[in-house]
């Protein structure tokens, strides 16, 4: 390959040619991206101009040049009439990249619409784990077609794989990587690896096994091509390795992927032996996934994705609004057991959302910390003590700030005993908010619950009950109304 030397001395490679079907610059492209990268709405009516007007050969030229990524995005932006439309006009540029770029909702769609015998073309390029992806969702009767139309070595992979529980890395992991028996030498290994014509397309790293195939080294490439042919293996290669058992759940894949800075760990099975393997790429969607999952498990809102069947939708978040509407009835019982000393004295109406308000946002945030501390591995059984007081102490001093500055408000406007009394409740509330929103998420991940799937409608509970007792309670103990 000609090189271009420049002043520095620093040798670069000159370009390659690209080749058919390749963009160099298909990422950049003004005409049809904005600013941030995104389709320009002007051209995605543009497509839908021309589907409309039955002009396939139209439609196909405008998506031609996009990169898989942004056709998986066009097709997400349209309708699922349109979607279907525009998949028939472009059947050439669905490729295994796009499909694997879709949304679970809008590649489940898509799949539904196509013969098994295509679907099973599409599976047949893609990686085994993304293979799976876009097989476990369909009906079981779909899925059986599927997968009689696979020859057999793809079939057997992909059975292998759904009989793992979803979201452990049995089920994610891939099969395409390299190991090789521990007695090479470095140059064995290189000979091996330019020679051998069923590799991995994309690797980092090679696996070291022994003659039971249990993994007892890595091998980066960089040490390999650094390294004299005359080395063993055994001589080079790091012994100490993060193993993940098949069983293991994604969440604390992407934990020990995080923890150990890996790029790619191997995966064993129950007797040791090396079965798959995790790369970083897949870790990074796992933790797009599992961080919003938690956020809108945090609401109550279910998967929370737009394209997400109107009856999922409704189903995922009623049953929170109804236990949400029973636990706010625990709140009006106790407005109810004072309802005297409010009509006595009306400011009570005015100032006791005041004290709720500011608790249920007080606990909302602590609790909001305690659970991302327990996804992570921060708050452990180890430390729950510590970190309960110390967020107790934030507590303290964020709910004397408030009680300070509302109590003197309340005590300009309705005198100074009301001040001190919504001061107190204040102080009261929010330390309680500060001791709920630690202790329930504790509690329901020491039951084995996802703790940010009800967390909220406790927290909410607590601090509105607590705000409204302590308000009116110590209203009427004072003499204040009642």
């Amino acid at each position: 390959m000609p090189q271009d030397t420049r002043e520095d001395e620093t040798i670069l490679a000159d370009p390659l040619p690209a080749e058919d079907g390749a963009h160099p610059d298909d990422r950049v492209d003004d005409e049809r991206h904005d600013e941030e990268n995104r389709l320009k709405p002007d051209f995605v009516r543009a497509v839908r101009d021309a589907l409309e007007r039955g002009d396939d050969g139209a439609a196909h030229d405008l998506v031609e040049p996009l990169h898989p990524a942004d056709i998986a995005d066009l097709l997400e932006l349209l309708e699922r009439d349109e979607r279907r439309e525009l998949a028939a006009a472009i059947a050439d540029l669905v490729s295994s990249d796009v499909i694997a770029e879709l949304n679970d909702y809008v590649r489940d769609d898509m799949m539904e619409a196509l013969p098994p015998g295509a679907v099973a073309a599409i599976a047949e390029q893609l990686e085994t784990d993304d293979a799976v992806q876009l097989i476990e969702d369909l009906e079981p009767a779909e899925q059986r077609a599927v997968l009689d139309a696979l020859d057999a070595e793809d079939r057997a992979a992909i059975e292998s794989a759904l009989a793992y529980p979803e979201e452990t890395a049995g089920r994610l992991m891939s099969r395409d990587f390299v190991a090789v028996p521990e007695h090479m030498t470095v140059g064995d290994l290189i000979d091996f690896l330019r020679e051998e014509g069923n590799l991995a397309n994309d690797f980092w790293e090679i696996f070291v096994v022994d003659h039971a195939h249990h993994p007892v080294g890595t091998c980066m490439l960089s040490w390999i091509l650094r390294t004299p042919r005359s080395v063993a293996l055994t001589d080079v290669m790091k012994r100490d390795q993060t193993l993940i058992p098949v069983t293991m759940d994604q969440e604390e894949v992407a934990l020990m992927f995080q923890k150990y800075a890996l790029i790619s760990a191997a995966v064993v099975d129950a007797s040791g032996r090396l079965v798959g393997q995790m790369t970083v790429d897949d870790v990074v969607h796992i933790i797009s996934e599992e961080a919003g999952e938690d956020v809108l498990l945090l609401s109550g809102a279910g998967e929370g994705d737009i394209n997400e069947p109107i009856r999922d939708a409704y189903t995922a978040r009623v049953r929170w609004l109804i236990a949400n509407l029973g636990t706010a009835l625990v709140a009006s019982f106790i407005i109810a057991m004072f309802g005297a000393a409010i009509e006595e004295l009306v400011a009570l109406a005015v100032l006791m959302p005041i004290v709720a308000s500011i608790g249920g946002n007080a606990g909302t945030q602590t609790m909001a910390v305690t659970v991302r501390a327990i996804a992570i591995n921060q708050l452990t059984r180890a430390n729950t003590g510590r970190i309960l007081w110390r967020e107790m102490r934030v507590a303290l001093l964020n709910g004397a700030t408030v009680a300070l500055v509302l109590g003197a408000a309340t005590a300009a406007i309705f005198g100074p005993p009301l001040g001190a009394v919504i001061a107190t409740a204040m102080v009261v509330n929010v330390a309680v908010a500060g001791l709920a929103g630690v202790l329930v998420p504790v509690m329901f991940e020491r039951l084995r619950q996802d703790p940010a799937v009800a967390s909220s409608v406790f927290v909410t509970m607590i601090t509105d009950s607590i705000g409204f007792l302590a308000f009116l309670g110590l209203a009427v103990a004072s003499g204040v109304a009642g």
